[in-house]
């Protein structure tokens, strides 16, 4: 039998030079591959929400792009908080210089006042870009700010939430931050203020923990991951693999820790929608 390629199998030294100048030529970021259902899609085609055509999966985006379709104003609070570094961590000093390159800001969460359809209310959202949101001894402040001055203001909050848990480099005093944020939240609660929380991908550790957790009415984008440990300190504890769609947020609106998933696309009429029958504070 005459072999028409005899050289389809076999990766000359020629060949892998000739395949290392391609991928050389094709630029960082031109296909984006859904973490989830598993779809190639060219960065270009994707739109303003970032979301997987096929299963609408929000794909991890700064604070900042979100602004940009969520809210019609937005007055920008407690900026100049930066992080400290109280264990003098090797390295975190550097850490933290490309975080805030790469997010914009000076910590993992941005807050301030918004409007959406002439609505006032006090708006957080955690940056997976900073760090993956981990959750420091500074951005607890951020967060337990916005609540103090939305309870002293009479406004309602809503708070996305982006984290990978409490920040190793900061010890103890991350740690802290799950209590002293639950206090202001419970405050901002008395005071007969709505809190609603939007789940994003990933939401995990002391921020579930907390007060992620806490607020009185839980939404989540699709397919985001929500849980407390990784799947490996899971299956390492347990001793047994877990289902693959145990921490999706649709598995945990199913056991009642949610209240609902929306689209990003629909992120904005719903916060509207709630925050005109729910958003007022009680006489």
């Amino acid at each position: 039998m005459v072999k028409l390629f005899p050289h389809k199998n076999t990766l000359t030294e020629k060949h892998v030079k000739a395949n290392k100048v391609a991928d050389d030529r094709v630029p960082d970021g031109i296909l984006k591959k859904c973490p989830k259902c598993h779809t190639e899609i060219f960065a270009n085609q994707l739109d303003s929400y970032l979301t997987c055509p096929n299963c609408d999966y929000g794909f991890r985006i700064p604070a900042k792009k979100r602004i940009e379709w969520l809210v019609d104003d937005f007055e920008e609070w407690d900026s100049e908080i930066s992080p400290s570094d109280p264990l003098k961590f090797p390295n975190y000093d550097q850490k933290i210089a490309k975080a805030k390159k790469n997010s914009g800001l000076n910590e993992a969460v941005l807050t301030g006042q918004a409007k959406i359809d002439g609505q006032s209310f006090a708006l957080g959202i955690m940056d997976p870009t900073f760090i993956m949101g981990s959750l420091g001894q500074m951005t607890g402040e951020k967060i337990t700010r916005l609540f103090e001055k939305a309870t002293k203001k009479g406004l309602p909050v809503v708070l996305f939430t982006a984290s990978g848990g409490a920040r190793m480099q900061e010890g103890i005093l991350s740690l802290m931050q799950m209590a002293k944020v639950s206090n202001a939240v419970a405050k901002h609660s008395q005071a007969g203020l709505l809190y609603i929380a939007v789940l994003t991908d990933p939401t995990t550790g002391g921020v579930t923990a907390s007060f992620a957790t806490e607020a009185d009415i839980t939404l989540a984008e699709p397919h985001a991951m929500v849980g407390f440990a990784g799947r490996r300190v899971i299956e390492q504890t347990i001793h047994q693999e877990i289902a693959s769609d145990l921490q999706d947020a649709e598995n945990v609106l199913k056991h009642g820790f949610i209240d609902h998933i929306v689209k990003r696309q629909d992120e904005r009429s719903t916060i509207e929608w709630l925050l005109k029958f729910g958003g007022e504070a009680n006489d």
